[in-house]
């Protein structure tokens, strides 16, 4: 491998199992990541798919297998020091704080010392401002800043958190199905708002709507039982036999 691709490689996920008393929810899984890529990762309920990001933050510990991030093994590490490495994930449920405005809330998830206490009363600090006004008008919301999170339509909550997790600075983004609940709008939207990253961040994609994996026209793998099952264009993904039998059925 030349150094060129050794500095380009961001995630790298080795051999990873998890096993639950014989029942393997990864098997022997690999994939990487280079900075700047974005992945979406699909298959059928069960798929392990979950599992893959809640390994990647640090919330399961494979039973084998390395996790590396910038060529350093975080699968031992607890998830506070994956996240202050650099890797945030978003849950499929949005999880901002109601009572407080937009903005508020991307001013928190910014903030370097999350103890909440220093989070309010002294100003933000001009790097971290700067993080959420940028985020604010990524997934345009700005002028939406000042009300409480609380009233955003569903989207609109899907968004602020999406913004939340790159306010935070992260380099590698998990975002696990992304566009739960929305229309098709809001799923073209979201669809935009990632594409929009274009290459500043390198994001994970968790999702089972095949319009919208089409839409971000990015690499797929697809995993089945815990395993990996194929790489490609989702053009590639498609048209390969064993994929439609196992998840996309046999008319795509």
């Amino acid at each position: 491998m030349s150094g060129s691709a050794v500095s380009d490689l961001l995630l790298s996920v080795d051999g990873v199992t998890i096993d639950y008393s014989g029942f393997k929810a990864l098997d022997n899984f690999s994939m990487t990541l280079n900075r700047g890529e974005t992945r979406v990762v699909i298959g059928p309920n069960g798929a392990g798919k979950s599992t893959l990001c809640d390994t990647i933050i640090g919330r399961v510990r494979p039973s084998s297998g390395r996790i590396l991030f910038k060529g350093e093994e975080i699968q031992h590490l607890p998830e506070q020091q994956i996240v202050s490495r650099g890797v945030c994930r978003k849950f499929q449920a949005p999880g901002v704080l109601p009572t407080l405005s937009v903005r508020d809330n991307l001013a928190l998830a910014a903030r370097n010392d999350r103890r909440w206490w220093k989070s309010f009363g002294t100003g933000i600090p001009a790097e971290e401002k700067l993080a959420v006004e940028e985020a604010l008008e990524s997934v345009g919301l700005a002028h939406r800043a000042e009300v409480e999170a609380g009233t955003l339509a569903h989207g609109e909550k899907q968004w602020l958190e999406i913004a939340m997790v790159m306010a935070t600075g992260a380099e590698l983004l998990l975002l696990d199905e992304p566009t739960a609940g929305m229309g098709p709008a809001e799923t073209s939207r979201t669809a935009e708002l990632i594409h929009g990253l274009g290459g500043s961040r390198t994001v994970l994609v968790i999702d089972h709507d095949m319009s919208f994996v089409e839409q971000l026209a990015a690499p797929v793998t697809v995993m089945h039982q815990g395993r990996f099952l194929k790489q490609g264009s989702i053009a590639d993904v498609r048209a390969d036999p064993e994929v439609a039998a196992v998840y996309l059925g046999h008319s795509a």
